[in-house]
């Protein structure tokens, strides 16, 4: 079923980003599944504090929607709980801020249950403010008198409002305990000593393009493959797979994209989720290289990495989307590559061993044939680049991490 809309936003005086903003709203509108049928832009020194917009420009919005008969507006901005209730009385319409915006993207495309909870929480943590402050306006015109005094209204609200903290309560505890199964894979992920990387990145920069790539690259079966689309959060549930590559084994994580002025609530909704790049051992930051909005868009990332604590994480800054543009010459951890048609992969997967790798020492080890539990920890353990079955034992070429070279000394062969 089709649904049709209108977007309005106000532009600021010496707001330099507006077309760009405005335009976003515009694709998250259409990612929603809305289509856009007017727009109308508003130039305001600020926002009319009840109203939002001037007196004539509400009107014209009026005759818009009288004409269209559209059933929804988007507002290209977050506007307060009295704005959005002035604004629904006066055009008897759904209306639909930045952040609600998302949210119902956020709510189409969860299918996890993690992901699903998620974003119930957030959507109720956003609603919680409009409910309390029409409580509160509903108790000024009680006067006096307490609880006997109440009109139906304020006690349905209150009743709401609590229905609210109770499920937020409930979400939350629901969400601990899909938590602590995550913290149990992540543990045993980090016990068997495989390297993490995480893909993190603005939204429909081509992460999920990029891991599908590399799992192709890497040879790995198809079925893992993941969900692309040309859309603004098209993925949502983290995804973990393994790689391999020059006998170097890393998993790699699919996170949910980034946006300018991305929903606190979402943020802290996702925070179990975004804890996979907060725990990488390397992040690998995707930029649109041929978006003209790149700079802007790599900056919404870096902020958002260090509110998750993840700035002084290693990071290799993977511009994609060069077969869009140009490819540039790959310096220091930038490296210029097209996910779509695969090339500067190669490039791409020996800057992510060179770094998770980075404390790795290759030796040679002799191991006695009887010596069956030293064989078996070398086999479960470290990485074997070669064996040679020999009269004196297996002669391996192993890389290992500096705690094991002391544990191996005795069995180096000289020179190793």
């Amino acid at each position: 079923m089709n649904k049709f809309c209108i977007i309005a936003g106000l532009q600021f005086e010496n707001q330099t980003d507006f077309k760009e903003s405005f335009e976003e709203t515009c694709s998250l509108a259409e990612a929603c599944g809305y289509e856009v049928i007017e727009t109308m832009v508003q130039p305001r020194r600020s926002a009319h504090p009840s109203t939002l917009f001037g007196s004539g420009k509400l009107a014209e919005l009026q005759t818009l929607i009288h004409e269209t008969k559209i059933d929804t507006l988007i507002i290209s901005c977050d506007i307060t709980p009295s704005q959005m209730r002035t604004l629904k009385d006066l055009f008897k319409i759904r209306i639909l801020d930045r952040t609600d915006l998302i949210l119902e993207i956020f709510a189409s495309r969860a299918r996890t249950k993690e992901a699903r909870l998620q974003v119930e929480l957030a959507t109720l943590k956003h609603q919680l403010p409009y409910l309390i402050r029409t409580v509160q306006e509903f108790s000024r015109q009680g006067g006096v008198g307490g609880a006997r005094n109440k009109g139906e209204g304020e006690k349905q609200l209150e009743l709401d409002r609590r229905k609210l903290e109770t499920r937020i309560q409930a979400c939350k505890r629901e969400l601990d305990s899909v938590v602590n199964n995550r913290d149990t894979m992540r543990r045993r992920r980090k016990k068997a000593g495989v390297p993490m990387a995480a893909l993190a990145g603005y939204t429909n920069a081509g992460k999920s393009t990029l891991m599908n790539a590399l799992l192709e690259l890497c040879e790995s079966d198809q079925d893992k493959q993941v969900f692309v689309k040309d859309m603004v959060f098209a993925t949502l549930d983290t995804t973990v797979r393994s790689l391999n590559w020059q006998h170097h084994e890393f998993l790699l994580s699919d996170t949910v994209g980034f946006v300018s002025n991305l929903p606190h609530e979402l943020i802290k909704a996702f925070q179990s989720t975004l804890e996979e790049v907060v725990e990488a051992d390397v992040i690998l930051h995707v930029i649109d290289e041929s978006s003209p909005q790149r700079e802007a868009q790599k900056q919404v990332t870096d902020s958002t990495l260090e509110k998750l604590k993840a700035g002084d994480k290693p990071i290799i800054y993977v511009h994609n989307k060069c077969d869009l543009c140009e490819f540039k010459a790959n310096y220091d951890n930038h490296i210029y590559i097209s996910a779509a048609k695969a090339q500067g992969l190669n490039e791409l997967m020996d800057k992510i061993n060179e770094i998770c790798y980075a404390d790795h020492r290759q030796l040679t080890v002799r191991i006695p044939y009887d010596n069956q539990e030293m064989i078996r920890l070398i086999q479960n353990k470290l990485t074997i680049l070669s064996c040679k079955q020999m009269e004196d034992g297996f002669h391996y070429v192993i890389e290992t991490v500096p705690g094991f070279v002391e544990f191996l000394k005795p069995y180096l062969i000289e020179g190793s």
